[in-house]
């Protein structure tokens, strides 16, 4: 359609005028009036809601809404303040009874009163700005009951009164509190909170400092925390019944600064019942209620953690140095275990198994066991010790277990290549001598060994397994070749070691017996047919025999024994009585392994195969040995071992500390060589924390011996100092 053609249309007003009733507003306001009043009064049953919603409805539509408003105002005014004289003349109990049914008689006629002014609530209040009906009802009771100088004090008064009645035990009417917080919440937020949280916040703070003072002069931590914990959990009780959600966190915060965080220190280190305390005794529901209520305040957590870890720590420090610990390594790290088995189950079931103490726990174990430098040798005696013994008869899952806790304490090792070497040589002894108690135990470790510092780590201990498998293969092979030559030499089973796995020391070689030295050569020719460019060297220091004797009587006896007391033993095939000197020249056997050796077959009883004259522990040059007839002993074998110190002696001890300090130096050199190598450019200092870092997994670097292998590659021609800077090193390809 087009807009020549659309019709404009026109309202116009009646022709005619409409006379208004001149007193109509007067007249229409009194009846409604008239039933505001009535509904006061509880006489609205009488009422008809429809013709006095037409009423309202009219004075709005004729430009009364303002009378109507402002009469509202007036009549709702006056009523209420006849409420507030009813509410003041109520006394004691009576008084928040009184109060809780006349808001609920106000909201019922605020209801009714809407309802009938319900046009002017949604034309004329909406145009003009002014309160809504329900709203004005709340706003009005709020300024002539609660503000009223007679009620306003009175009834937080009143409220206080009852909470403090509460938290001393007494039983108050829930219900009743619950209505009236109701009230002040529905006058709105504002309300409730100047007129009555921000206050009880206020003595709730005063009451909690004046308990918790009393509590802590009277009572121990345990208890403390205890009273601590039902008071928290009493005012979020008391929140949940009867007053604002809002308000738990603000009450929560007040409890938990007044009866922990003010007395966090105090608690913690209390005299026979703080942290160290409950740590000391395993009391581990005390300590989860401490971790439970010191993580709700600041710091909270952290002056738990540093306690724990202090005491951790001393406990650690006594343990690792006291030295009658000391002498019995095995005992020594199975004190460590039950310490960290200990702590780790506080952690688990007190600390909600918290990563932050778990770590601070670690940190501990690794500050303490590292100041012990023969930690990571008594690991590995702890191992031996297991693993030739202490596991038989002991199922897969408890091995795992074990060798978990022995990698855990590991872990915490700066010096890991010290206890690679410990760990090989007693290795070494298990294997050759058949003690251990299970080769999946032992190959387990070793894998385990590998995932924690890599193939390079465990490379050599693999090779003495595969050198033990192919020694059987190697036997058997030779034994094949000698089945014609049955005669009555003696047996021989022979481990063949390869140099580089085996932590062989060079040994000065002993004189063997005759019928020995003939098999061991036959042994010798076949190995060195079979096997093109290799030497054979015996370690004659390593080995075992087996000796049948026979002593007075005709007694018989087999006898084991090591290589070395084999070799004095057969000597006394040939002679009753030999001095040392001379046992000392047939054998040339070293001096400190023949005197443990005569030490154990002629001084250790139920043992002595051999007598000695003059009878004394130790062995001296001048000492006479003679073949013990007399020898009785209710067993057929009989293993004689060798007087030996299970921890190493000091020299022994300086020998294997100047071996790791060797096998050291090349690993520091390839570490600079491969940093410089990709860095090409690097001062002195930036090497040093560069090459720590680098071979911290295997050990801890010291500066001066990088310094002197970063001395050694500059002679090399590895590396060179810049002629500017003398502490800058350039890397020459």
């Amino acid at each position: 359609m087009s807009n020549s053609k659309r019709r404009n249309f026109q309202i116009e007003a009646f022709k005619h005028r409409v006379v208004v009733d001149p007193k109509y507003s007067e007249k229409t306001w009194k009846i409604l009036e008239h039933a505001i009043h009535e509904i006061y009064n509880h006489n609205a049953s009488g009422l008809s809601f429809e013709e006095l919603y037409r009423n309202a409805y009219n004075m709005v539509l004729h430009k009364f809404g303002e009378k109507l408003y402002s009469g509202l105002v007036t009549t709702m005014t006056l009523h209420l303040k006849e409420l507030s004289k009813s509410i003041e003349a109520a006394q004691g109990g009576f008084f928040l009874e009184e109060m809780n049914r006349k808001w609920a008689d106000h909201n019922k006629a605020l209801q009714m009163i809407r309802d009938i002014l319900m046009y002017m609530d949604r034309t004329f209040i909406p145009s003009t700005h002014k309160t809504p009906v329900h709203e004005l009802g709340l706003n009005l009771w709020r300024d002539n009951i609660i503000h009223s100088s007679k009620i306003q004090a009175r009834l937080l008064n009143t409220l206080l009164e009852l909470v403090h009645r509460e938290r001393t035990g007494e039983v108050i009417n829930r219900g009743l509190m619950r209505n009236v917080i109701k009230m002040l919440m529905d006058l709105g937020s504002s309300v409730y909170q100047e007129d009555f949280e921000k206050h009880f916040l206020e003595v709730s703070a005063n009451f909690y400092s004046v308990e918790s003072q009393q509590f802590i002069e009277c009572c121990d931590c345990g208890d403390y925390l205890k009273k601590a914990e039902r008071r928290l959990n009493e005012e979020m009780e008391r929140v949940s019944h009867y007053l604002d959600a809002k308000s738990e966190a603000k009450i929560t915060n007040v409890v938990e600064k007044e009866m922990i965080a003010n007395h966090m220190q105090r608690l913690v280190h209390m005299e026979n019942s703080g942290l160290v305390n409950m740590l000391v005794d395993d009391k581990y529901e005390d300590l989860g209620r401490m971790y439970s209520l010191f993580r709700r305040v600041h710091n909270g957590l952290s002056t738990i953690r540093d306690v724990m870890t202090s005491h951790i720590r001393e406990t650690g420090k006594h343990l690792v140095t006291d030295p009658e610990r000391l002498k019995d390594p095995v005992d020594f790290v199975q004190q460590l275990l039950d310490e960290k088995d200990k702590h780790d189950k506080i952690i688990s079931l007190a600390f909600n198994n918290d990563k932050t103490f778990q770590n601070a726990l670690n940190s501990s174990f690794e500050y303490f066991i590292n100041l012990n430098p023969r930690s990571p040798e008594f690991i590995s005696l702890f191992v031996d010790d297991k693993l030739r013994k202490g596991l038989k008869g002991v199922s897969e899952e408890d091995v795992e277990i074990v060798l978990d806790k022995v990698m855990m304490l590991f872990r915490y090792l700066q010096e890991k290549d010290v206890f690679e070497k410990y760990y090989k040589q007693h290795l070494a002894k298990r294997l050759l001598s058949g003690k251990t108690t299970s080769d999946d135990a032992e190959r387990s470790l070793i894998v385990k060994l590998k995932t924690e510092c890599g193939y390079q780590f465990t490379s050599k201990l693999e090779g003495m397994f595969t050198d033990m498998k192919t020694s059987q293969d190697t036997m058997q092979g030779f034994y094949a070749s000698q089945a014609s030559e049955t005669g009555d030499s003696p047996t021989l089973a022979v481990q063949v070691l390869t140099t580089g796995s085996w932590p062989t020391q060079s040994s000065a070689p002993c004189n063997l017996p005759a019928e020995i030295l003939g098999v061991c050569e036959k042994f010798r020719t076949y190995y060195l047919g079979t096997h093109t460019g290799r030497r054979l060297s015996w370690q004659t220091n390593m080995g075992t025999a087996d000796l049948k004797g026979t002593f007075g009587n005709g007694q018989k006896h087999e006898l084991n024994v090591s290589t070395y007391q084999m070799c004095i033993l057969m000597l006394f095939n040939n002679a009753d009585r030999l001095c040392y000197k001379e046992i000392e020249q047939a054998t040339e056997i070293p001096p400190s392994d023949l005197k443990r050796c005569l030490q154990s077959l002629a001084c250790v009883k139920g043992k002595n195969v051999l007598r000695k004259e003059p009878m004394s522990k130790d062995i001296g040059e001048d000492d006479a040995f003679f073949f013990n007839d007399k020898f009785a002993s209710k067993f057929y074998k009989v293993k004689i071992g060798t007087v030996v110190a299970q921890k190493e002696s000091e020299p022994e001890k300086q020998e294997t500390r100047q071996r790791v300090e060797e096998d050291r130096k090349p690993q520091i050199e390839a570490a600079i060589v491969r940093i410089m190598k990709s860095r090409r450019m690097l001062d002195h200092n930036n090497i040093v924390s560069e090459v720590t870092k680098l071979l911290q997994p295997r050990f801890l670097a010291n500066p001066v011996v990088i310094k002197k292998r970063i001395e050694s590659l500059i002679e090399r021609e590895f590396l060179e100092r810049d002629n500017v800077d003398r502490k800058m090193y350039k890397y020459l390809a």
